[in-house]
């Protein structure tokens, strides 16, 4: 009787199962569109990108095809696209596993342009399963846009709550720069100060030692630094890590002196690749005329490798890579506003104790840059309603950290989720003083969003 009955109930389950599975919603139509429906391509440069983003990962390698209409500029003698064009067409694939997908025009060498060249391009049409979306068009201008807002899904890559990019946002040019915050150990400054950074992006630090001898350093210079370089919970100390406010007189490397002798030898834990912890190096900065010369090597090689550094005056940092040298991160410091990523921030121990902790979801404005920014109540002014009258009682703050991770939650007790907050927004003011309003979406499956790919909103209140 006993198995008869457990027959009928097993019957009776599997049918519920077979029957809940019919009934769960299909997941909905995975749509491919341009990541702006506007963008500039200011004359100092030679190559851009168009990007492509899709609701989510594609199953399969997803072929796009998209047509071109050149207007006063031609295709072949004055610029060119990769993938190349055919009969002004041409045909991109997401590969499988990626949202994102992406072509370059490149402008012909010497190309003396007045800037009302533009390209259209069209989303002719899209691999199966996935369907065209609604943002089918993109301008490509060649000159500086002043952009009138936009929607955009940031590339924060794979890895969720840990992924694998930093992603730098340029408002006015509806423009994003995604780089693996991997690809770089060590940022030199561009201005007029020394100032070498370590990567806070992958939970980097570093320990200065007495000598100045890279030769005469070896791994018994490693012993006891362990809780010291590691940042864990608990664990790290912020005297081994950049100021976590951005302040460059606080970096954890000291001014590079141009009294050799005063350049000491630092051990560098680089933090993380991914989930795998990256070698620890030993690396010696010191002054190259108006530039930098770095001395660095794995802590047990007996041999070290040299690397000179000219300063940019383009750039906030110029960066390097131990592994590959000298590698491109952030976009020219004129052309960002603001830098979605990983973080090494802080978290507190107690009431008066706190340590060096790697945040999810972090925000810094180009503060080096000359951007600065308000955070703005709705229970002062919504969203929509704010606009240029609201600029002059709104105080903007230059601190790196304005927005910080104040614009979400994280899953907490009590049945706390995970999401963006409703009750604020942010107000920027570029370098050169547009201002726009920028509002976070989604970031989430809590809200709606995936983590690693947040969505925002930013729209134009005042135009220079």
């Amino acid at each position: 009787m006993n198995t008869v009955r457990s027959l009928f109930v097993f019957l009776a389950f599997s049918a519920c199962i077979s029957a809940c599975k019919q009934d769960d919603p299909p997941l909905p139509d995975n749509l491919v569109q341009f990541d702006a429906s506007e963008q500039g391509f200011e004359s100092d440069k030679t190559e851009t990108e168009v990007k492509l983003t899709l609701t989510r990962s594609a199953e399969t390698a997803t072929a796009i095809t998209i047509d071109l209409a050149p207007s006063g500029i031609a295709y072949g003698t004055q610029f060119t696209t990769d993938p190349a064009a055919t009969n002004n067409s041409l045909t991109v694939t997401i590969p499988a596993g990626s949202s994102t997908g992406s072509f370059k025009v490149i402008k012909a060498a010497n190309l003396f342009l007045s800037g009302t060249e533009a390209i259209n391009f069209t989303i002719k049409s899209a691999a199966s399963p996935v369907l065209v979306g609604t943002k089918t068009t993109a301008a490509l201008k060649f000159s500086s846009i002043v952009s009138t807002g936009s929607q955009l899904k940031l590339n924060g890559g794979e890895g969720g709550s840990s992924a694998v990019n930093s992603v730098f946002v340029d408002f006015s040019n509806n423009a994003q720069t995604s780089v693996a915050r991997n690809s770089w150990d060590l940022g030199f400054y561009g201005g007029a100060d020394f100032r070498v950074i370590i990567n806070g992006t992958t939970g980097a630090s570093a320990k200065e030692l007495t000598k100045t001898d890279l030769s005469q350093v070896t791994a018994a210079d490693t012993v006891g630094l362990r809780n010291i370089l590691i940042l864990s919970q608990g664990t790290g100390s912020f005297d081994n890590v950049d100021d976590v406010e951005g302040d460059l007189t606080k970096t954890v490397i000291k001014t590079i002196s141009a009294t050799d002798a005063e350049n000491k030898v630092y051990i560098i834990n680089p933090g993380t690749s991914g989930t795998a912890a990256k070698a620890w190096y030993k690396v010696r900065v010191v002054r190259k005329g108006t530039g930098y010369t770095l001395q660095y090597a794995q802590i047990a090689e007996t041999t070290f490798k040299t690397l000179d550094v000219t300063k940019d005056a383009n750039l906030n940092f110029s960066y390097v890579s131990f592994e590959k040298g000298l590698t491109e991160v952030e976009p020219a410091k004129t052309n960002w506003d603001i830098e979605w990523t990983l973080a090494t921030y802080k978290a507190a121990l107690s009431a008066t104790a706190s340590v060096p902790y790697t945040y999810a979801d972090f925000v810094f404005i180009n503060h080096l840059g000359g951007v600065e920014a308000a955070e703005v109540l709705t229970s002062t002014v919504t969203y929509d309603a704010y606009v240029e009258a609201n600029i002059t009682t709104t105080t903007f703050k230059k601190e790196r950290n304005v927005i910080g991770s104040n614009w979400r939650t994280s899953a907490g007790p009590n049945g706390v989720a995970a999401g963006v907050k409703s009750d604020r927004f942010y107000v920027i003011k570029d370098a050169v003083g547009n201002v726009y309003k920028l509002k976070f979406l989604n970031y989430t499956s809590s809200d709606g969003g995936v983590r690693g790919y947040p969505n925002i909103e930013f729209k134009l209140v005042k135009k220079v």
